[in-house]
């Protein structure tokens, strides 16, 4: 009982999600200010940030629902943290798993995105009501996507369980290169999932200031920042065990320093996008998504669909 305490509580649990959350948010503006020929923030810049609202007022504005207005923040971050415990990390084993916990971990991962609609929906604002309409938009443009690309490695695996695809991709590491339309539709959407331009619809601060955070200040801003730090960091985690499954045996220390190179380089590569796109409008968004992205998910499935049946297991 109190190992497993101290897993969910400190490690990998809520204290390393936090604190690695806060990091990764820091190696992407640094990155993204390095692509840019900027300097970019100091290392401690998003903690300072986290703390600098926590420490101003939390205002609410009198139209708004005060219940729903402090708790979608806390949902948000319940949701992305319980994800991150059915993903497996250093070794084949995630902290919790059992058959088809890779549909709740898409299902919590979707959570976010509808706590981020009900509480611009529900702050009673012009700005924060039309960024809750386009972020439940691009929900609809790029969740079929992500999700056909997530199941398509699955598919091939015969199993829906994160920690038995991380064992079968282990077993057969050539078939992960199956898998390499899927990583770039999982990379595409999870750019979408994050609001990250260019598909930073939702938060146009041009055209409707903070979007779905306009009337957010103090704490719940503050919380709404690291559940979307913490969501990067289990999307990465997402797409590194299910697209680049390598270095499961390498036992759990080098296991654990070789994730993070691979969250890491997923972080990389979404900044490197941020860097080189510029924002779409919201309908070319939802072109794109249903357009190229879901058909090339599409294909994806059908491909390991077939292999599926090819391949031995």
């Amino acid at each position: 009982m109190v190992w497993s305490l101290f897993n969910m509580l400190i490690f990998p649990g809520v204290l390393f999600l936090l604190v690695f959350g806060l990091a990764m948010e820091f190696a992407d503006r640094k990155i993204y200010a390095r692509l840019q020929n900027r300097v970019g923030p100091p290392w401690f810049q998003p903690f300072a940030d986290c703390v600098k609202l926590c420490a101003k007022a939390d205002l609410i504005p009198e139209e708004a629902d005060p219940v729903m207005f402090k708790l979608m923040p806390v949902l948000a971050m319940a949701s992305v943290i319980t994800a991150f415990f059915y993903i497996p990390l250093g070794t084949t084993q995630a902290l919790f798993s059992f058959n088809c916990d890779l549909i709740v971990v898409i299902y919590l991962l979707t959570i976010p995105t509808l706590t981020f609609f009900l509480a611009g929906w529900h702050s009673a604002s012009l700005f924060s009501m039309i960024g809750a309409t386009r972020t439940l938009t691009q929900l609809f443009a790029y969740e079929v996507p992500l999700f056909m690309s997530i199941l398509a490695p699955a598919l091939l695996a015969g199993t829906w369980s994160l920690s038995e695809m991380a064992v079968f991709y282990d077993k057969h590491p050539a078939y992960a290169a199956f898998n390499i339309i899927g990583l770039f539709v999982a990379l595409i959407a999870l750019q979408g999932k994050l609001e990250r331009v260019p598909f930073d619809i939702p938060e146009a601060e041009t055209e409707i200031v903070g979007g779905t955070f306009t009337e957010y200040s103090g704490r719940f801003l503050a919380f709404f920042r690291i559940a979307i730090d913490i969501e990067a960091v289990v999307g990465a985690s997402l797409i590194a065990a299910v697209f680049l499954p390598f270095g499961f045996g390498l036992g759990a220390g080098w296991g654990f320093a070789l994730y993070l190179l691979k969250v890491l380089a997923v972080i990389a590569l979404l900044a490197l996008l941020r860097t080189l796109l510029a924002r779409l409008r919201i309908e070319q968004m939802v072109i794109f998504c249903w357009r190229i992205v879901a058909p090339a998910a599409l294909l994806q499935l059908f491909i390991n669909l077939i292999l599926s049946g090819v391949l031995p297991s």
